[in-house]
C-alpha cells in the first residue's frame, strides 16, 4: 500500500498499516480463548511459522521485545549471562529487561556492523564454575538493525553453532528481520531454523502486520514459553484477530521484501552519488540505509527537520547518523520523492 497524504515515512518498517485485504482477513478471523489454547487462528499461525523454520513449535506473543525476553529466559537461568554484540537490540532498545525481569547479565563485544566474530566469542565464553558468571547463551541479530541491515554470512553462523554446541551454550537469534535475511541471501528459513536453539521473529516490521512476534523453539519448551509469556504480561484471549494478519503477511509479504531491498539500494546509490561518503551502497544488503552525515556537514536533527518540512520522515541515530528504512508503504514514487528531498538537504554545494 503506497504512502498516503504525501508523506514518505522512512523512519522504520514498523510504520506500515494493514491494507484492505489484510483488514478483510482480520475481520473474518475465527477466534477462541488463547489462554485456554482454543484460538484456531493462533494455532494455525504458530504451526505455520514452526513449519517454515522446520521446528516443532512456535509461540505467538504481542511484541518483539517480549519474544526476545522469553527466548533468553528459556536458555539462561537467573544469575547467568548472554554474550552478544554491543549494538544489539537486546541491549539497546529493550529497557534492560533481561536484568530486570529475569536476572540475566548481558556482556557485550564491539563488532563491525554488529556481526559477532566467532574467534572473539570463543575467547569470551565463560564456563560454569565457582565464582564466575557462566555464559549460557550467545545471541545474534539477523539482520542487524544498528548495523544497517547487515546479514550474517552463513559460514559465520555455522562456526558460532559449532563452538556454542561444543561448549554447551545455547545459540539465540533475534530474527526480527530474518525474513529480510532469507530474501536477501536465498538461505532457506529451515536452514536458519536448524542453526539456533531458539529464534524470535517479528511480523510487524517488513511483513507489515500491525502486531505480533513469535518464539520458535522445541516442543518440550513450548509450555514453559507460554508460562513466561503469562508472567511477562502477555497472556491474551481472542488473539486470532491479530494472528490472521500475521498469516496474511506470511502468505503475501515475504517474497515482496525484495522490492524493499531494491528501493534501499536505489536510495543508497543516489545519495552516495550526490554526496560521496554519505553511505556505501555495498553495505546495503537489505532494507536499511545508514547515512553518515559528516561528509554533508549537517546533523541528524537538521536533516530530520529539513526532510520533515518536505514530507519525508527519517530517523536520527545520533548527531552524525540517520537511518532510512524501506517497507511495504513506500512505493517507487515515494522512493523517488525521498531521493529528491534528501539529495537537496544533503548536497549543499
Amino acid at each position: 500500500m503506497p504512502t498516503t497524504d504525501g508523506v514518505v515515512d522512512l523512519r522504520s518498517d514498523t510504520v506500515t498499516r494493514p491494507g484492505p485485504d489484510m483488514r478483510a482477513a482480520i475481520a473474518a478471523a475465527e477466534v477462541g480463548d488463547d489462554v485456554y489454547g482454543e484460538d484456531p487462528t493462533v494455532r494455525a499461525l504458530e504451526e505455520t511459522v514452526a513449519d517454515r523454520f522446520g521446528r516443532q513449535a512456535a509461540l505467538f506473543v504481542p511484541t518483539g521485545t517480549m519474544a526476545n525476553q522469553i527466548a533468553l529466559r528459556l536458555t539462561c537461568p537467573p544469575a547467568s549471562e548472554v554474550l552478544l554484540d554491543a549494538d544489539a537490540h537486546l541491549v539497546t532498545y529493550e529497557g534492560a529487561a533481561a536484568a530486570l525481569l529475569s536476572g540475566i547479565q548481558t556482556r557485550t563485544i564491539v563488532n563491525p556492523r554488529g556481526l559477532l566474530d566467532p574467534d572473539q566469542v570463543e575467547a569470551q565464553l565463560r564456563p560454569i564454575t565457582w565464582h564466575v558468571v557462566a555464559t549460557r547463551a550467545v545471541s545474534v541479530e539477523n539482520t542487524h538493525n544498528r548495523g544497517g541491515g547487515a546479514v550474517y554470512p552463513m559460514p559465520t553462523l555455522q562456526r558460532l553453532r559449532e563452538l556454542t554446541a561444543a561448549r554447551g551454550v545455547a545459540l539465540h537469534c533475534d530474527g526480527a528481520r530474518i525474513w529480510n535475511a532469507h530474501v536477501a541471501t536465498g538461505v532457506p528459513l529451515q536452514t536458519y531454523g536448524e542453526l539456533f536453539d531458539v529464534i524470535s521473529v517479528c511480523l510487524s516490521k517488513g511483513l507489515g502486520a500491525p502486531v505480533g512476534s513469535l518464539v520458535i523453539c522445541d516442543a518440550d519448551r513450548y509450555q514453559e514459553a507460554r508460562e513466561f509469556r503469562h508472567r511477562f504480561g502477555g497472556a491474551w484471549r481472542q488473539a486470532g484477530i491479530l494472528a490472521a494478519a500475521g498469516l496474511y503477511a506470511l502468505r503475501h509479504h515475504v517474497d515482496r521484501l525484495a522490492d524493499d531491498h531494491d528501493r534501499a539500494q536505489r536510495l543508497a546509490r543516489a545519495l552516495a552519488e550526490a554526496v560521496p561518503g554519505v553511505c556505501d551502497p555495498a553495505e546495503v544488503e537489505s532494507n536499511i540505509v545508514l547515512l553518515d552525515l559528516r561528509p554533508a556537514g549537517v546533523t541528524g536533527a537538521e536533516l530530520e527537520e529539513t526532510a520533515r518540512a518536505e514530507g519525508v520522515l527519517v530517523a536520527g541515530m545520533g548527531d552524525d547518523t540517520v537511518r532510512l528504512v524501506t517497507h511495504l508503504d513506500v512505493d517507487d514514487a515515494g522512493c523517488a520523492r525521498a531521493i529528491e528531498v534528501l539529495t537537496a538537504a544533503l548536497d549543499k554545494r
